[in-house]
């Protein structure tokens, strides 16, 4: 069925906003005036891989007025089995650009904001700012850590998500209310210690259910009606093949070096990683802004299985479809086949898991 010709104004008549919503609108949740507000709200969406794609679709087709996609990879061929905005015919093409497409065909009369490009120091603040919640569809603790910046520093609300092997995570983070994100994780964990979908793999049923949560908070939020009162946040995990779901209190850490204490760390360039293309050399080196000391040992056993790896006392090299990474143990990696920054960060984070 086609949508009705626009009026002069260019917006959809009523009747026809009455017909798609008629089944949201009858929740006592969200009736005419939530639906009201979902359609003056503008969303952010931050990674478009398996639960942004979800997310971005129970957004589209729930009539969030204008929805802002921001992604700096390509669809890839591994990406089909849970990615559902994507097909064969979207490989090697950018991920933002992509979703919009089939996004605008599901529902023409959201306004779709496309950027193809790395969330970063650089851009953060200019990308976020203005929207009335942010939801998390990244693949690493870095950008986590810049967004809660970003959203704390900007009185913005967003929502945590992640999956991994068959379980996900999501919690709501609305600053001055509730818990920050460095209140749930308060600094970043060694190189190697987090597991990453490259890594354990991942159940393609998952990612869908934790955007279904996050997009049930952001409607929560975006209408108004989310609130604990108390200053507690709410982290709930899903374990989806063995059927487990819980729920756990988390309060405001009066120790928080964000939300607490004021310091908008992964904001300071002065202590962000340092990203250097190596001269004369088709590569580029990524050190880590704080001191640390990594098990390679650990990381060779969870890289075996992926790719060929070499092993010194000093330094472990692995070797994969997507190019080669020499890591030491003080965090520090060179990452080689590459001079794009965005791609060595996505790749260190990827295998390395920051």
């Amino acid at each position: 069925m086609k949508p009705p010709e626009e009026d002069d104004a260019g917006t959809l008549p009523d009747s026809y906003n009455r017909d798609r919503y008629c089944r949201q609108t009858l929740l006592p949740e969200i009736g005419v005036e939530g639906q009201r507000r979902l359609k003056e709200s503008r969303a952010v969406i931050v990674g478009l891989g398996a639960m942004g794609s979800s997310a971005a679709n129970f957004l589209v087709r729930a009539g969030i007025g204008r929805v802002v996609l921001i992604d700096r990879d390509l669809v890839e061929l591994h990406n089909l089995q849970r990615q559902i905005l994507y097909s064969e015919e979207d490989l090697n093409r950018p991920k933002a650009v992509a979703a919009a497409g089939i996004l605008h065909k599901i529902n023409s009369s959201v306004g779709i904001e496309t950027h193809a490009e790395d969330l970063n120091l650089s851009n953060a603040e200019k990308l976020i700012t203005g929207a009335d919640v942010v939801l998390d569809g990244t693949d690493n603790l870095q950008t986590r850590f810049l967004m809660n910046d970003v959203c704390v520093k900007h009185r913005i609300p967003w929502i945590y998500a992640g999956a991994v092997g068959t379980g996900g995570m999501v919690m709501p983070i609305l600053p001055g209310r509730t818990p920050c994100f460095r209140c749930l994780v308060p600094s970043l964990p060694a190189p190697g210690m987090l597991q990453t979908c490259d890594i354990a793999g991942i159940l393609n049923t998952i990612p869908a259910l934790i955007a279904s949560f996050e997009c049930t908070l952001a409607c929560e939020i975006l209408t108004g009606q989310f609130g604990t009162g108390d200053g507690t946040s709410y982290l709930v995990h899903v374990d989806v093949w063995r059927q487990t779901f819980d729920r756990i209190a988390v309060g405001r850490r009066a120790d928080c070096p964000c939300c607490s204490r004021g310091r908008l760390d992964f904001l300071d360039p002065v202590s962000r990683e340092m990203i250097t293309t190596l001269c004369g050399r088709d590569a580029i080196q990524i050190t880590p802004a704080a001191p640390m000391e990594i098990s390679l040992e650990e990381l060779e056993t969870r890289l075996s299985r992926l790719g060929d790896v070499r092993f010194t006392p000093y330094m472990l090299t692995f070797r994969s479809g997507t190019g080669e990474i020499s890591v030491f143990r003080d965090g520090r990696a060179i990452i080689k086949g590459t001079r794009d920054e965005a791609t060595a960060r996505s790749l260190y984070a990827r295998y390395i898991g920051l």
